[in-house]
């Protein structure tokens, strides 16, 4: 009688192992026709995070004032330039910020041991990223109001001119849809 109980738990085992391979079975094919159903959705939910950062960077970059033209057309060369400035390349586009001087003396600005270039940032960005960069740029980085140089790359080949063309384009329309003023700086027009 020992031995039977023995040959039944073993058969009461070995049947819930059974079933319970036989149960999972089937949910593991439902989660897979799930994940296959869900994976053309990426492309919906990133486009809706964009739009959202787009939003999130627009309503932040409303806190910076408005330009002041006459501040910013004296300027006369990009080394002078304050604000932040973007060169636009074939597959990025670096974002060059001046950081305000922390020391509001005049004493020593700009010398040996407060140079500007000390100061200064420059980060490689995707396109689809420079809503977010903008954002994280602090308000004391914006001498002349809510206004952005932007210039093409320089010595690009004859091949990626076209594409860096298309980045310029879609940077401006992204600048605009910011509500950030762009000023394109072209270095044949100002004699340097």
């Amino acid at each position: 009688m020992l031995i039977s109980d023995m040959h039944t738990s073993a058969e009461r085992f070995s049947l819930a192992t059974l079933l319970s391979c036989a149960l999972a079975l089937p949910l593991t094919f439902i989660g897979c026709s799930r994940s296959s159903a869900t994976a053309a959705q990426p492309s919906a939910t990133l486009a809706a995070q964009q739009q959202q950062a787009m939003e999130s960077a627009r309503q932040q970059l409303e806190l910076i004032p408005p330009p002041s033209k006459t501040r910013y057309m004296a300027v006369r060369s990009l080394t002078s330039w304050e604000n932040p400035y973007l060169t636009v390349q074939g597959g990025m586009v670096t974002l060059h910020v001046l950081i305000a001087d922390a020391n509001p003396s005049p004493m020593g600005q700009g010398g040996l041991l407060r140079p500007v270039g000390a100061r200064r940032r420059n980060l490689d960005v995707r396109v689809s990223d420079l809503p977010t960069a903008l954002n994280a740029i602090p308000e004391s980085a914006w001498p002349y109001g809510r206004v952005v140089a932007v210039e093409e790359a320089h010595e690009v080949p004859v091949s990626a001119r076209a594409e860096v063309r298309r980045n310029v384009e879609t940077v401006l329309k992204m600048l605009g849809d910011l509500g950030v003023v762009t000023y394109e700086w072209n270095d044949s027009s100002r004699g340097l």
